[in-house]
């Protein structure tokens, strides 16, 4: 444990890009996902097979594949980013169509009267999403976007493959200096996931129940 304490502000700095990615990642993912949702729903059939397509093509996609294609194939085509933000993107990009189908279940169990009647009220398509059903939607799904964003925050290791400096890259870096301190090392970047997760797990559940008192 002694190297560990020594390397403390390495490891710190390495969970710092972790937190980075997560959050980066969860804020985009969060928009652009419900933006996937909204199409899947909304009256106009291209719209809503696009989004189906897209879901059903990033859902059964591995996430290394992912990174792979952002990391190296948009270079390709000349869009040029550090390795930070490749992977914002491909987290984002895998992230989403998760994303998509949780807000999108939850815009489905809103009461069909409830639309109905702000249609009745001249209320247009996007009004009625934006007023009526997708904030009832979000405080139905609260619990497995918290699911989600866990699991975001675990799938920001595969960072570690593509020269990204997050918690699980420090981990192996450390390794290689002292192999004697690999146990300690493995228990506290065990440690750090769960406390993230954990305080991830906590900051959702206190919104869930500000949320159902505001109800």
């Amino acid at each position: 444990m002694d190297f560990v304490i020594e390397q403390r502000t390495v490891i710190l700095e390495g969970f710092w890009m972790t937190v980075r990615l997560t959050v980066l990642s969860g804020v985009l993912s969060l928009l652009f996902g419900t933006v996937l949702a909204v199409m899947r729903v909304c009256p106009i059939p291209p719209l809503r097979w696009a989004g189906a397509f897209y879901v059903t093509v990033v859902r059964n996609t591995p996430l290394t594949l992912v990174f792979v294609f952002s990391t190296f194939g948009l270079p390709r085509l000349e869009i040029r980013f550090s390795f930070v933000t490749f992977a914002i993107i491909a987290l984002t990009v895998y992230t989403s169509s998760f994303v998509c189908e949780v807000v999108r279940s939850g815009i489905n169990s809103v009461a069909a009267g409830e639309i109905e009647a702000a249609r009745a009220i001249g209320l247009p398509f996007g009004q009625t999403l934006g007023q009526v059903v997708l904030p009832q939607a979000f405080r139905a799904v609260i619990p497995p976007l918290t699911s989600v964003f866990i699991a975001l925050t675990k799938n920001t290791s595969i960072a570690v493959a593509f020269s990204v400096a997050e918690a699980t890259s420090i981990l192996r870096r450390l390794q290689n200096q002292d192999a004697s301190a690999t146990f300690p090392l493995l228990l506290t970047t065990a440690a750090g996931y769960i406390v993230l997760t954990l305080f991830l797990s906590f900051s959702f559940s206190r919104l869930e129940r500000r949320v159902a008192v505001a109800r």
